[in-house]
């Protein structure tokens, strides 16, 4: 098959595979000339198409004609642009929401911790409340991964760097606070080293509160400029920290217990037909078993947002929806930016062109579950079932988000490929078999096949689902084989 027309109300098709000019394609029977080289992942023309009307794709809009294009010719940046660009209006017009795939009887092997919460890793973390320590954790995780092997059961010691912690203030100084706090809580962690330096306004005592009460065992707090020799002291408090984790065990935990987050970067004109589909239907079966997914990347969901918003569970979660877009919306105007400034040029070379086009690719993720839950960046998730997640659209961000909210796991689909990881294990995803193939120290999962190999959509995501199953019994994806780890915070405000 050299092209797909995703729904018949489409008017253009996407190449599956580099195709020439002169090739004859044929759509309900009519043979189409193409006029031009059209690479795989873009988009042709099933049809003229006057100045002015729209695109369809994926049954919608992702935008008008800008010239008057011929049936066969390429339609991409230069004859297309986006509808976007005003904060809307909306109504709720609910989705009825058709029965969910039925999967057996599932489980992994995980940690079941004491306050109820469960974890797929039982990792020390050192999380420093600034960056001016940035260094010691390098030097300690070195240290920790070395201690480890006199403890069972630990499955890695980990810094968790990042570059923020002072010289903020007001509402960017307290996400900060929060994203920490998240992840001091988080169930991967089995116990916890906070490292800070004692000048900073993110002091302890302060991130303290933020993190609410904790088991003085599970967590311990070092201010490197309070003692002689900090990494002798860090050491000890290392030593005391992993003989507390080495306490868990993996033992048989039910699926429904998972919180898995959903996030796609560097896509590709194949991201919405092989990857986001296939990580759609294993939110549904994850969802029918009572566990929990979490999309976000909220200015990819601009031009699909009806979609999720007609999903919503109630009125109430409908507004929530709604201002979680426009919010948004007004972020980019409040900073002078377009509401409609993406795709980025990785995703136009990969055939995407509008920011409808891609977020229509993108919301494929979400699968057709019914919304349950729309949170707000640093919110943990409190509901299971499919919830919707205040973060940008940048990876680093988004993974870190999806992770503070409680993800025990991402779910990463590419079409470019990226080596990043957040702090908790990421399952890239290829959309394509060629990044597959080029890229096999980076993908953990080929849903190119897809296309390449008709592999059925139905059979890829049983195929991912119990690739979740087993990472989350402690199979170790490329990125924590390679020993990557990467925290990213939303940067909002002033820096002093």
């Amino acid at each position: 098959m050299d092209i797909l027309q995703i729904n018949k109300l489409d008017n253009v098709a996407v190449a599956l595979t580099d195709l020439t000019k002169g090739k004859i394609i044929q759509i309900d029977k009519h043979d189409i000339i193409l006029k031009e080289n059209i690479p795989a992942g873009h988009k042709i023309a099933l049809k003229n198409i006057n100045k002015d009307e729209q695109i369809i794709k994926y049954s919608f809009s992702i935008g008008h004609a800008t010239d008057d294009i011929v049936a066969g010719s390429h339609v991409h940046t230069h004859n297309l642009k986006t509808n976007l660009g005003k904060i809307l209006n909306y109504s709720y017009k609910p989705t009825k929401i058709s029965n969910l795939p039925k999967i057996e009887n599932c489980t992994f092997k995980g940690y079941q911790r004491e306050n109820g919460d469960v974890g797929i890793r039982n990792n020390l973390w050192i999380v420093p409340t600034v960056n001016c320590v940035t260094s010691t954790v390098r030097y300690l995780e070195k240290i920790g991964k070395e201690l480890i092997k006199n403890y069972p059961n630990i499955d890695d010691c980990i810094g968790i760097t990042h570059p923020y912690g002072c010289s903020q203030i007001g509402k960017d100084y307290q996400m900060t606070q929060k994203i920490l706090a998240d992840i001091v809580n988080h169930p991967n962690a089995g116990a916890v080293l906070v490292l800070g330096l004692g000048c900073e306004n993110s002091r302890i005592e302060v991130l303290k509160d933020y993190i609410g009460e904790v088991n003085p065992d599970r967590v311990k707090f070092l201010q490197v400029q309070d003692v002689e020799n900090e990494q002798e002291e860090a050491e000890k408090l290392m030593n005391e920290l992993m003989a507390y984790a080495a306490t868990f065990k993996r033992e048989k935990v039910n699926a429904k217990e998972l919180i898995i987050g959903m996030k796609c970067g560097g896509s590709d004109g194949l991201s919405g037909i092989t990857a986001n589909p296939t990580v759609g239907l294993f939110s549904d079966m994850l969802v029918s078993k009572g566990g929990t997914t979490i999309l976000t990347e909220v200015p990819e969901m601009f031009g699909a947002e009806t979609i999720l918003m007609n999903r919503c569970a109630n009125k109430e979660l409908f507004e929530k929806t709604v201002h979680l877009i426009n919010d948004f919306k007004k972020y980019f105007i409040k900073n002078g930016q377009e509401i409609y400034e993406n795709p980025s040029p990785g995703n136009k070379d990969g055939g995407i062109t509008t920011l409808e086009d891609k977020s229509l690719g993108c919301t494929q993720k979400s699968g057709s579950s019914l919304v349950k839950g729309v949170l707000a960046y640093a919110e943990p998730v409190n509901t299971k079932g499919l919830n919707l997640l205040s973060a940008p659209g940048n990876d680093l961000v988004a993974a870190t988000a999806c992770a503070a909210s409680g993800a025990q796991m991402v779910l990463f689909t590419t079409g470019r490929g990226t080596p990043f990881a957040s702090p908790v294990p990421t399952v890239k995803i290829a959309t394509n078999s060629r990044l597959a193939g080029n890229k096999g120290n980076w993908i953990d999962f080929n849903a190119g096949r897809i296309v390449t190999d008709d592999l059925p959509l139905e059979d890829a995501a049983k195929e991912l689902f119990q690739l979740v199953l087993d990472v989350a019994s402690g199979k170790k994806v490329k990125a924590e084989i390679a020993g990557f780890h990467d925290l990213a915070i939303f940067k909002q405000g002033v820096t002093l």
